[in-house]
């Protein structure tokens, strides 16, 4: 089929989108001819952002948001119906953690915070709950949309530490999974939900546990990359491909999948 993979003048929403892997996405989606929507509470890196991809030629908005906030979510997409009159993609990739949501080397899990471990569910399941929420109202009035969650490795397997995260994470995949069956019987097959989970990239969430201030690898990454075939981290780069893929009419008859980009992370053992 002719443009299989074309995703020309789509409305494209990507929370948490001024983040190393998000301002990746925008700068594609924006060269491929999409219209992108910026959307994160970094005002100063949302508009640099947008800036610099209008300024390359291609179309790009920033919109303050805080996916924790219902309130301000429906002010977005007043906004964004009154400048594009659709949303044909949203892109829930928000999320975090935090310290006392993780159980260091040398801590149990007596020592876990629960009031971390909470805003980093919060953060990372609700992040994802309400703009889907939210946005998915305009997908189900044009009978068509695909919402693509971003899960993580810490979803499928349980990996020492990020106690908080790989919870919340998990939630993400069974939230994805679960919405693929909500809009598809109760508005139409044109509505697909599906999930990315990416393996080990460096950003700047997780620099400092997996680098040294001299810029060297921290034994956990060396750990990381002893249990990953390809012997290295992902590049934000190598998202995109499986994005689009999602984000248009190639992937029509995939709902309620998650696809794993890790360079083997997941399938290797000893």
């Amino acid at each position: 089929m002719k443009g299989l993979f074309d995703i020309k003048d789509r409305v494209i929403l990507i929370t948490g989108a001024a983040g190393i892997l998000g301002t990746a996405m925008v700068k594609h989606f924006a060269e491929e001819g999409a219209k992108v929507v910026i959307l994160d509470r970094n005002t100063e890196a949302g508009e640099k952002l947008a800036k610099e991809v209008t300024d390359a030629g291609f179309s790009a908005r920033f919109f303050y948001t805080d996916v924790l906030n219902k309130e301000i979510l429906e002010k977005n997409y007043s906004d964004i119906m009154a400048a594009y009159g659709r949303i044909d993609v949203l892109i829930n990739g928000a999320g975090g953690n935090m310290a006392g949501a993780t159980i260091a080397p040398d801590k149990t899990i007596f020592d876990l915070d629960p009031e971390a471990m909470k805003k980093v569910v919060d953060l990372n399941l609700f992040g994802t709950v309400l703009p889907t929420m939210v946005f998915s109202k305009a997908m189900v009035e044009q009978k068509k949309g695909s919402i693509i969650n971003i899960a993580s490795e810490a979803a499928l397997r349980p990996l020492t530490r990020v106690a908080g995260y790989g919870v919340a994470k998990a939630a993400v995949v069974n939230f994805t999974k679960y919405m693929c069956g909500e809009l598809a019987t109760k508005f139409g097959p044109g509505l697909r939900v599906n999930a990315i989970a990416p393996g080990f990239f460096l950003t700047e969430q997780n620099r400092t546990l997996l680098t040294n201030p001299d810029g060297s690898l921290t034994p956990r990454s060396h750990s990381i990359l002893s249990h990953t075939p390809y012997k290295r981290f992902g590049e934000p780069e190598e998202l995109l491909g499986t994005l689009q893929w999602l984000a248009s009419d190639a992937s029509q008859f995939v709902s309620g999948t998650v696809t794993v980009i890790d360079g083997g992370f997941d399938a290797f053992s000893i």
